[in-house]
Protein backbone atom coordinates (compact mmCIF):
# COMPACT_ATOMS: atom_id res chain seq x y z
CA UNK A 1 0.00 0.00 0.00
CA UNK A 2 1.06 3.55 -0.69
CA UNK A 3 1.61 5.86 2.27
CA UNK A 4 1.24 9.60 2.11
CA UNK A 5 4.20 11.57 3.37
CA UNK A 6 3.79 13.27 6.69
CA UNK A 7 4.56 16.93 7.01
CA UNK A 8 8.09 17.31 8.35
CA UNK A 9 7.32 20.01 10.91
CA UNK A 10 6.06 19.81 14.46
CA UNK A 11 4.99 22.06 17.30
CA UNK A 12 5.26 21.49 21.02
CA UNK A 13 1.82 21.41 22.64
CA UNK A 14 2.75 20.38 26.19
CA UNK A 15 5.90 20.74 28.24
CA UNK A 16 8.89 21.75 26.19
CA UNK A 17 10.85 23.36 29.00
CA UNK A 18 13.03 21.54 31.48
CA UNK A 19 11.48 18.94 33.73
CA UNK A 20 9.83 20.35 36.82
CA UNK A 21 6.66 20.74 38.85
CA UNK A 22 5.25 23.98 37.42
CA UNK A 23 2.12 23.78 35.26
CA UNK A 24 4.17 24.43 32.12
CA UNK A 25 6.54 21.58 33.01
CA UNK A 26 6.30 17.80 33.05
CA UNK A 27 8.48 15.15 34.66
CA UNK A 28 8.56 11.86 32.78
CA UNK A 29 5.17 11.98 31.07
CA UNK A 30 4.21 8.42 30.18
CA UNK A 31 0.84 8.29 28.45
CA UNK A 32 -1.58 10.74 26.90
CA UNK A 33 -5.27 10.68 26.08
CA UNK A 34 -6.85 13.10 23.60
CA UNK A 35 -10.59 13.68 23.95
CA UNK A 36 -13.11 14.64 21.27
CA UNK A 37 -12.44 18.34 21.87
CA UNK A 38 -8.71 17.70 21.28
CA UNK A 39 -7.78 18.40 24.90
CA UNK A 40 -4.71 16.46 26.01
CA UNK A 41 -4.61 14.54 29.29
CA UNK A 42 -1.13 13.55 30.45
CA UNK A 43 -0.04 10.99 33.06
CA UNK A 44 2.77 13.08 34.57
CA UNK A 45 4.52 10.11 36.18
CA UNK A 46 7.14 11.67 38.46
CA UNK A 47 4.96 14.64 39.43
CA UNK A 48 2.28 12.21 40.66
CA UNK A 49 -0.52 13.96 38.81
CA UNK A 50 -2.76 14.04 35.75
CA UNK A 51 -2.59 17.30 33.82
CA UNK A 52 -5.07 18.57 31.25
CA UNK A 53 -3.84 20.84 28.45
CA UNK A 54 -6.67 22.55 26.58
CA UNK A 55 -6.69 22.32 22.80
CA UNK A 56 -5.29 25.82 22.30
CA UNK A 57 -2.41 25.08 24.70
CA UNK A 58 -3.05 28.21 26.75
CA UNK A 59 -4.95 26.69 29.69
CA UNK A 60 -3.45 23.94 31.81
CA UNK A 61 -4.74 22.43 35.01
CA UNK A 62 -4.09 19.56 37.38
CA UNK A 63 -7.19 17.38 37.34
CA UNK A 64 -6.02 14.53 39.60
CA UNK A 65 -3.27 14.15 42.15
CA UNK A 66 -0.78 16.97 42.50
CA UNK A 67 -0.79 16.63 46.29
CA UNK A 68 2.59 14.94 46.53
CA UNK A 69 2.96 11.20 46.23
CA UNK A 70 1.02 9.02 48.62
CA UNK A 71 -1.78 6.52 48.97
CA UNK A 72 -4.62 8.76 50.12
CA UNK A 73 -7.62 9.00 47.81
CA UNK A 74 -6.60 12.49 46.63
CA UNK A 75 -3.02 11.40 45.91
CA UNK A 76 -1.32 9.42 43.17
CA UNK A 77 1.99 7.61 43.23
CA UNK A 78 3.59 7.47 39.77
CA UNK A 79 0.54 7.24 37.49
CA UNK A 80 1.25 5.36 34.27
CA UNK A 81 -1.89 5.86 32.19
CA UNK A 82 -5.08 7.90 31.94
CA UNK A 83 -8.37 7.39 30.12
CA UNK A 84 -11.16 9.96 29.94
CA UNK A 85 -14.70 8.58 30.14
CA UNK A 86 -16.54 11.48 28.53
CA UNK A 87 -19.94 9.82 28.88
CA UNK A 88 -19.62 9.62 32.68
CA UNK A 89 -17.50 12.78 33.05
CA UNK A 90 -14.73 10.91 34.84
CA UNK A 91 -11.12 9.93 34.39
CA UNK A 92 -9.66 6.50 35.05
CA UNK A 93 -6.04 6.32 36.19
CA UNK A 94 -3.53 3.48 36.44
CA UNK A 95 -1.77 4.37 39.72
CA UNK A 96 1.45 2.31 39.55
CA UNK A 97 3.00 2.50 43.01
CA UNK A 98 -0.36 2.33 44.77
CA UNK A 99 -1.21 -0.80 42.73
CA UNK A 100 -4.69 0.42 41.88
CA UNK A 101 -6.91 1.69 39.12
CA UNK A 102 -8.79 4.68 40.43
CA UNK A 103 -11.68 6.70 39.03
CA UNK A 104 -11.95 10.44 39.62
CA UNK A 105 -15.42 11.91 39.13
CA UNK A 106 -16.36 15.43 40.23
CA UNK A 107 -13.62 15.58 42.89
CA UNK A 108 -14.69 12.18 44.26
CA UNK A 109 -12.49 9.15 43.93
CA UNK A 110 -13.15 5.45 44.04
CA UNK A 111 -10.88 2.47 43.58
CA UNK A 112 -12.05 0.32 40.67
CA UNK A 113 -9.33 -2.35 40.90
CA UNK A 114 -6.98 -2.87 43.84
CA UNK A 115 -3.73 -4.83 44.18
CA UNK A 116 -2.89 -4.83 40.46
CA UNK A 117 0.36 -4.28 38.58
CA UNK A 118 -0.03 -0.97 36.73
CA UNK A 119 3.53 -0.89 35.45
CA UNK A 120 4.43 0.41 32.06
Amino acid sequence: PKFDKWKQSAITVAGGSRKGQQLNQLNEPLRIFIDQKKNIFIADHRNHRIVEWKCNGKKRQIIAGGNGYGNQMDQLNMPTDVIVDEQNHSIIIADYRNRRVIQWMNQKQQILIDNIDCSR
